[in-house]
């Protein structure tokens, strides 16, 4: 499988050649977001406010950090992903009306995520869970965090990172699911599964 190196702003024409399965890394800015802060996103969109940060060709990272300030300054020393599927009610609104091009979690997305991608050429990729230290040694520096107020789990942060990843697409611009095709590949093995079974008698 390819491995990509992009930067961001992403344009649609490098998301485009995605394909699950293949490998990325990420060089720019990457905007942490979880459920509390995609609603205020939202909240913002319908109102018409300008949200703190331009998403537009931008990468959302469902996480929260453990971090800490000194003199002044936000370090982040763990960022590891959080359950993507808590997102799923928010993030093809905000693929569609702010034109987010990655988003990157764990666990996977559902139908309407994976439709938004196919239909605004954007991706889903998973980095490993339990492992936030590595992606906290990927961030050079913290630029900015907005809505503290919702606390540092979901307050958005703005982050510069350098090769942030291994990640690994798993919801491609052709809207193929992988996590849809392992559960239908699953359901399909049941009545195999059933019928080896040495029921009591």
């Amino acid at each position: 499988m390819p491995t990509y190196y992009l930067k961001t702003p992403l344009t649609a024409e490098e998301v485009s050649k995605l394909r699950v399965g293949d490998t990325v890394y990420v060089t720019g800015l990457v905007i942490s977001a979880r459920d509390s802060a995609h609603k205020r996103m939202l909240e913002y969109v319908e109102r018409g406010d300008r949200l703190p940060v331009d998403l537009r060709g931008g990468v959302i990272y469902h996480a929260g950090p453990v971090a800490r300030k000194r003199d002044g300054t936000w370090e982040i020393l763990s960022m590891g992903p959080t359950t993507s599927a808590r997102m799923e009610a928010f993030e093809a609104d905000v693929i569609e009306k702010l034109g987010v091009k990655l988003v990157v979690g764990k666990g996977g997305m559902g139908k309407k995520t994976a439709e938004a991608m196919r239909r605004h050429v954007a991706a889903y990729a998973i980095f490993t869970g339990g492992a936030g230290v590595l992606a906290a040694k990927a961030i050079k520096r913290v630029v900015d965090v907005h809505w503290l107020d919702l606390g540092i789990a979901e307050a958005m942060w703005v982050l510069e990172v350098e090769n942030f990843g291994p990640l690994t697409v798993m919801i491609d611009p052709t809207g193929r699911n992988y996590y849809d095709e392992l559960r239908e590949a699953a359901r399909a093995k049941i009545p195999e599964i059933l019928s080896a079974i040495e029921w009591p008698h």
